[in-house]
């Protein structure tokens, strides 16, 4: 079996370790190295060759936004996660604008890293459910109020559930993703497992023909499948 190879950057070693914890446990993981600082990102990947880079926004010699960028520029097929106490889309678009794939919140459970990796790893990009919600709220309200440059606004659209396409479970899973609930709450809130949540999200994906929940979720909106609370 070939493993996904990860790079682990965080200056707080402590935290780095619980995170290598938690991938050594997925079969098809290996954490091939380890850095405190984002000057060390560029050199670890062209050694290493990592499939993924989980990378700490916050570190004191080179931030994990700008050390995303160097690596980008360096290795252009690179696939970075960010790791962020933020949950700000400022933060979100900055770290994605340079080149990240991913953008975890440090509240995250173990469950959530281990898919955001495989998400990342077979070439999709992966959001913490707060943060999609966050864009996706802002993503609303500058369509509704208007961009700076005078475009006329976005006009609201009425919500039509799109029942040609998915099933009414499925639906609610759908504008439960846009409300930011991660699988562990849509699971709580319909009272099912969460394996069956997952298997809920993968035949939404299917089925919309996209690569992952935020890009479904943006779809949802642009058609008015989805309220945005």
């Amino acid at each position: 079996m070939t493993k996904t190879k990860i790079v682990i950057i965080d200056d707080h070693q402590l935290f780095r370790e619980g995170v290598k914890r938690i991938l050594d446990f997925e079969p098809s993981f290996e954490v091939v190295a380890e850095g405190d600082d984002g000057t060390e990102a560029v050199a670890l990947v062209e050694e290493y060759k990592p499939d993924v880079i989980i990378m700490d926004i916050n570190m004191p010699k080179l931030n994990g936004v700008e050390a995303t960028r160097e690596l980008i520029e360096s290795y252009p097929e690179s696939k970075v996660i960010i790791l962020s106490i933020h949950d700000d889309e400022n933060y979100v678009s900055h770290a994605l604008k340079t080149g990240a794939t991913g953008y975890l919140l440090k509240e995250m459970d173990a469950d959530a890293l281990v898919e955001a990796v495989k998400v990342v790893a077979d070439g999709g990009s992966y959001l913490h459910p707060k943060v999609t919600h966050n864009l996706v709220k802002e993503y609303r309200r500058l369509a509704v109020g208007g961009s700076s440059d005078g475009e006329a606004p976005f006009q609201q659209v009425e919500i039509r559930r799109p029942l040609h396409l998915l099933t009414r479970r499925e639906c609610e899973v759908l504008q439960m993703l846009a409300d930011g609930k991660s699988n562990r709450g849509i699971g709580e809130a319909l009272f099912i497992s969460e394996k069956t949540v997952k298997n809920h999200v993968s035949n939404i994906l299917q089925k919309m023909n996209v690569n992952d929940r935020t890009q479904a979720v943006v779809e949802a909106i642009k058609n008015g499948w989805v309220v945005v609370r």
